[in-house]
C-alpha cells in the first residue's frame, strides 16, 4: 500500500487571527473568483474512530488516526462545476499536462433530474472531479482535493458506531437522505434533509461520491493496530472507491462504513474509442465533495498530489 504524507496537509493562510497571527480553525465560506457562487467548508479536528464494521469482510474494523481537515457541507453542485466547465480560459480536454477542462460528455448527465440551483454535480469520473479541484486551486489559491476513505467515514460516522450516525434503524433514513424508499428515482438539492451531527449534509443517499483510494479488498486487514492518515493510493483508473450510497440505492447501502467499488459498466453507452476520461455516461448517481487539509502543502507537493491522481494507467 502507497501512502503520501502530503495528502494531510492545505492551506492555512487565510484564516488568521489579527493579534496571535495564527490560522483560525473555524467554518467558512469560499467563493470562486469571478462569481456569485460560493460554498462551505466545516472544520473536522484530528481524532482517532473505529473505522469499517462487522458487516462485511473489506470493512474490517480497525484504529485510525488522522489530522485536521476541512470538508464541504455539501456535495459539490452544477452552479460550482459549471464555472469549470465553461471556464474559456482553458482549453477542452487537451493532452498537456496543465489545467484543461472536459469535452462535454455524450449524453445530457443529468437527465432532467435538476441542474442549476443546487443540485449535485454528477456523472464525472475521479479523473473529472480531480481536475476541477486543480481548477480551483489556481482560481483560489487553496489546496482542495478528494477526502481519502477515512476521513469520508470519519466525517459521516460523526463520532458514532452505530450502521447510520443516527443509529441502527433504517427506518428514520427518510429524513437524512434520499435513497430508493423516497427519492422518486432521481436526486434532488442539496441541503434538503437533515444535516449529521457535524453538519455534513447528504453524506448518505443522494450522489454516491468518490474518494481519493484504489479500492483494494483486503487493504484494512493489512494495517497496523493504529494506523495514522491511512489512503491506498492508486495506480490504476479502476477499481476505485466511491462512499455514501444514493437516490436509487437499498438502506444497506448507504451505512457510514459501506465501501462500493467503481464499475466499468457505468460507462457502457459511451460509443468513444477510447473512452470518456472524464465522463461516465451511465452514472448520474455519482459525484463528489471537497476536503482541505488543515496544513498548506509546497507548490512542488500539490504538484506531486495531481501527477499522481490524474496520470494513472488503464486497468
Amino acid at each position: 500500500m502507497m501512502q503520501y504524507g502530503f495528502l494531510t496537509v492545505g492551506l492555512s493562510w487565510l484564516f488568521y487571527n489579527a493579534v496571535a497571527q495564527q490560522p483560525v480553525f473555524e467554518k467558512y465560506k469560499q467563493t470562486i473568483p469571478g462569481s456569485a457562487v460560493q460554498f462551505e467548508m466545516i472544520p473536522v479536528n484530528a481524532g482517532s474512530f473505529l473505522m469499517g464494521s462487522k458487516k462485511a469482510p473489506d470493512e474490517y474494523l480497525h484504529q485510525v488516526s488522522l489530522s485536521a481537515f476541512w470538508m464541504g457541507a455539501r456535495e459539490v453542485t452544477h452552479d460550482e462545476f459549471a464555472l469549470y466547465l465553461n471556464d474559456e480560459n482553458y482549453p477542452e480536454n487537451s493532452a498537456v499536462d496543465a489545467i484543461s477542462r472536459p469535452s462535454r460528455p455524450y449524453i445530457e448527465v443529468t437527465l432532467g433530474m435538476g441542474k442549476e440551483g443546487g443540485f449535485p454535480a454528477n456523472s464525472m469520473k475521479q479523473h473529472g472531479a480531480l481536475m476541477y479541484c486543480k481548477w480551483l486551486y489556481e482560481k483560489t489559491g487553496v489546496f482542495y482535493r478528494l477526502p481519502t476513505e477515512a476521513e469520508w467515514e470519519y466525517a459521516c460516522k460523526a463520532g458514532t458506531q452505530t450502521a447510520y450516525f443516527f443509529g441502527d434503524d433504517s427506518a428514520r433514513l427518510k429524513d437524512y437522505a434520499w435513497y430508493g424508499a423516497n427519492s422518486g428515482q432521481k436526486y434532488h438539492q442539496t441541503g434538503l434533509k437533515k444535516p449529521n451531527p457535524w453538519g455534513f449534509y447528504d453524506m448518505l443517499g443522494n450522489v454516491q461520491e468518490w474518494v481519493l483510494d484504489q479500492y483494494i479488498a483486503d487493504a484494512y486487514n493489512k494495517r497496523g493496530k493504529v494506523t495514522q492518515d491511512p489512503v491506498v493510493t492508486p495506480r490504476l483508473k479502476h477499481p476505485l472507491v466511491v462512499r455514501g450510497g444514493h437516490y436509487n440505492d437499498p438502506a444497506k447501502s448507504l451505512r457510514g462504513a459501506k465501501r462500493t467499488v467503481s464499475d466499468l459498466v457505468w460507462n457502457r453507452r459511451d460509443p468513444q474509442i477510447p473512452k470518456s476520461k472524464w465522463w461516465n455516461a451511465d452514472a448520474p448517481f455519482v459525484g463528489f465533495r471537497l476536503v482541505r487539509p488543515l496544513v498548506q502543502p509546497s507548490g512542488q507537493e500539490v504538484d506531486k498530489f495531481f501527477d499522481t491522481y490524474l496520470n494513472l494507467s488503464n486497468p
